[in-house]
Protein backbone atom coordinates (compact mmCIF):
# COMPACT_ATOMS: atom_id res chain seq x y z
CA UNK A 1 0.00 0.00 0.00
CA UNK A 2 1.51 3.48 -0.77
CA UNK A 3 2.03 5.79 2.13
CA UNK A 4 0.44 9.56 1.23
CA UNK A 5 2.11 11.88 3.45
CA UNK A 6 -0.42 15.36 3.54
CA UNK A 7 -0.93 18.20 5.73
CA UNK A 8 -2.63 21.28 5.64
CA UNK A 9 0.03 24.33 5.73
CA UNK A 10 -2.42 26.31 7.94
CA UNK A 11 -1.95 24.40 10.84
CA UNK A 12 1.64 23.22 10.54
CA UNK A 13 3.92 24.35 13.39
CA UNK A 14 5.51 27.62 13.35
CA UNK A 15 9.48 27.40 14.74
CA UNK A 16 11.22 29.81 16.19
CA UNK A 17 14.48 29.89 14.49
CA UNK A 18 16.01 33.42 16.13
CA UNK A 19 14.99 36.58 16.96
CA UNK A 20 13.18 37.84 13.50
CA UNK A 21 13.10 34.65 11.91
CA UNK A 22 10.57 32.16 12.09
CA UNK A 23 9.74 29.24 9.50
CA UNK A 24 7.56 26.28 8.67
CA UNK A 25 8.62 23.38 6.93
CA UNK A 26 7.32 20.24 5.05
CA UNK A 27 8.87 17.21 3.59
CA UNK A 28 8.68 14.60 1.16
CA UNK A 29 11.42 11.78 0.61
CA UNK A 30 13.64 13.78 -1.44
CA UNK A 31 12.94 17.59 -1.00
CA UNK A 32 11.88 19.62 1.68
CA UNK A 33 9.72 23.01 0.86
CA UNK A 34 10.32 25.65 3.97
CA UNK A 35 8.92 29.28 4.47
CA UNK A 36 11.11 31.39 6.35
CA UNK A 37 10.09 34.65 7.40
CA UNK A 38 12.61 37.64 7.74
CA UNK A 39 11.30 40.30 10.16
CA UNK A 40 13.50 44.27 9.02
CA UNK A 41 16.47 44.18 11.57
CA UNK A 42 17.07 40.89 12.26
CA UNK A 43 20.65 39.56 12.18
CA UNK A 44 21.94 38.33 9.12
CA UNK A 45 23.82 34.82 9.52
CA UNK A 46 26.33 33.49 7.25
CA UNK A 47 26.07 30.13 6.57
CA UNK A 48 26.53 26.88 4.07
CA UNK A 49 25.01 23.71 3.94
CA UNK A 50 25.20 20.47 2.08
CA UNK A 51 21.58 21.11 0.42
CA UNK A 52 20.71 22.81 -2.65
CA UNK A 53 18.48 25.68 -2.53
CA UNK A 54 15.96 27.53 -4.61
CA UNK A 55 14.45 30.68 -3.17
CA UNK A 56 10.96 32.15 -4.20
CA UNK A 57 10.42 35.36 -2.64
CA UNK A 58 6.95 35.67 -2.25
CA UNK A 59 6.88 39.50 -0.31
CA UNK A 60 9.13 42.24 0.41
CA UNK A 61 12.67 43.05 -0.91
CA UNK A 62 15.93 41.25 0.34
CA UNK A 63 19.90 41.46 -0.72
CA UNK A 64 20.59 37.93 -0.67
CA UNK A 65 24.36 37.10 -0.25
CA UNK A 66 25.78 34.52 -2.59
CA UNK A 67 29.63 33.92 -2.47
CA UNK A 68 30.65 37.03 -3.13
CA UNK A 69 27.54 37.98 -5.34
CA UNK A 70 24.86 39.87 -3.60
CA UNK A 71 21.43 39.62 -5.83
CA UNK A 72 18.51 42.05 -5.06
CA UNK A 73 14.87 40.09 -5.06
CA UNK A 74 11.43 41.54 -4.54
CA UNK A 75 8.68 39.32 -4.94
CA UNK A 76 8.47 36.55 -7.51
CA UNK A 77 12.28 36.75 -7.64
CA UNK A 78 13.94 33.41 -7.78
CA UNK A 79 17.46 32.33 -6.30
CA UNK A 80 19.42 28.88 -6.91
CA UNK A 81 22.27 28.31 -4.08
CA UNK A 82 24.20 26.02 -4.83
CA UNK A 83 25.46 23.19 -1.87
CA UNK A 84 28.58 24.28 0.68
CA UNK A 85 28.36 27.95 -0.55
CA UNK A 86 28.15 30.18 1.66
CA UNK A 87 24.77 32.51 1.63
CA UNK A 88 23.02 34.58 3.67
CA UNK A 89 19.69 37.02 3.18
CA UNK A 90 19.39 40.73 4.43
CA UNK A 91 16.01 42.46 4.49
CA UNK A 92 15.69 45.72 2.48
CA UNK A 93 13.23 48.10 3.87
CA UNK A 94 10.41 47.73 6.62
CA UNK A 95 8.20 44.66 5.00
CA UNK A 96 8.63 41.53 6.19
CA UNK A 97 9.93 38.80 3.79
CA UNK A 98 8.44 35.55 3.07
CA UNK A 99 10.77 33.72 1.43
CA UNK A 100 9.61 29.77 0.52
CA UNK A 101 13.07 27.55 -0.26
CA UNK A 102 13.10 24.22 -1.82
CA UNK A 103 15.79 22.03 -0.36
CA UNK A 104 17.27 19.22 -2.30
CA UNK A 105 18.11 16.45 -0.47
CA UNK A 106 15.37 17.24 1.92
CA UNK A 107 16.28 18.11 5.00
CA UNK A 108 15.93 15.71 8.04
CA UNK A 109 15.88 18.50 10.54
CA UNK A 110 12.82 20.55 9.15
CA UNK A 111 11.08 17.37 8.90
CA UNK A 112 7.44 17.56 9.63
Amino acid sequence: MLNIKAANWNTLQEVFVREGVTRKAFSGEGATLALHVLQPGHEPKPHSHAYEQIVYILSGKVNFHVADQTVLLEAGGLLVVPPNVEHYAEVIGDEPVYNLDIFTPKRAEYDA
